[in-house]
């Protein structure tokens, strides 16, 4: 009868206890559960992208500015990815977030990037820097390059002796007809003709 009785008090005992620890997960989970409306979560706007190609053998130069006259502060690798916040007034050079320098951006050309779908404002560029130092020429050193060309003689033409005009002499003036008047040689001429003829007019006969 003892025994009974215990084992009833026993069973009794153990459904209490159960029934308490169910009521006590219960009342923790109400406790946890919350009782305001839980705002959702939703991904902000990524924007443009700017993307080094994974064939770009080399990395792509950033730049404090839009020129290749401007410092290199970094590099982007192939593969990367970074935010594109502008481009240059004629669209080949493109503003990028590049975190660690000054101002968090610098410079890349525009034709080793892809850009992802957007619009991009277009960004004035920083001043063009000026050389720390002024180049100078060692004159020493210039000398060395300066070739002086060698005189050359220029050919030199030895003159021609000068030629000599032949001079022709009238036979008709030269020897004693040069002391003789023309036209008396001419009329003796003629008389001698006459004389011939008239002679051989009278042998003819």
């Amino acid at each position: 009868m003892i025994k009974r009785i215990a084992l009833i008090l026993s069973v009794v005992i153990t459904i209490l206890l159960i029934c308490f620890n169910n009521n006590t997960v219960n009342a923790q989970n109400r406790f946890q559960q919350p009782t305001i409306a839980i705002p959702t979560v939703t991904g902000t706007p990524q924007g443009v992208m700017a993307y080094v190609d994974l064939d770009q053998e080399d990395p792509v130069n950033v730049r404090t500015g839009p020129g290749v006259f401007y410092d290199e502060i970094g590099v982007l690798l192939p593969g990367e990815s970074v935010p594109a916040l502008g481009k240059s007034a004629g669209g080949d050079w493109i503003l990028v977030q590049y975190p660690g320098v000054e101002g968090g951006s610098g410079w890349v050309y525009s034709p080793l990037v892809t850009l992802s779908a957007g619009d991009l404002p277009i960004v004035e560029p920083p001043p063009t820097p000026t050389p720390a130092t002024t180049t100078t020429i060692d004159p020493t050193l210039a000398a060395q390059f300066v070739v002086t060309p060698a005189a050359t003689n220029l050919p030199t033409y030895t003159p021609a002796p000068p030629q000599t005009i032949p001079t022709y002499v009238d036979e008709v003036s030269s020897g004693f007809s040069q002391h003789i008047p023309l036209g008396l040689i001419i009329l003796i001429i003629g008389g001698l003709g006459v004389l011939i003829a008239i002679i051989s007019l009278i042998t003819e006969r």
